[in-house]
């Protein structure tokens, strides 16, 4: 199982099976959002306190790898 599967879910039955942080409702789109709006991980983390840091850390990390994999 790779770690994106480990932390980011999708289930038909949690917001239409928008992608989010598994065992939340929160979408990892917000995070996204929240880097490109200027906020800071740590204000995200404040916001939704059932996103532990460890899971937005490698969250973020999946994603990376997964862009850099599609550009090379």
């Amino acid at each position: 199982m790779s770690t994106a599967n480990q932390v980011i879910a999708r289930d038909p039955d949690v917001l239409g099976g928008t992608p989010v942080f598994r065992g939340t409702r929160v979408p990892f789109q917000a995070l996204l959002d929240y880097l490109e709006g200027g906020q800071t991980l740590v204000e995200f983390l404040d916001d939704f306190p059932t996103v532990t840091r460890d899971a937005a850390i490698s969250a973020l990390e999946q994603a990376k790898l997964l862009l850099v994999s599609q550009l090379g």
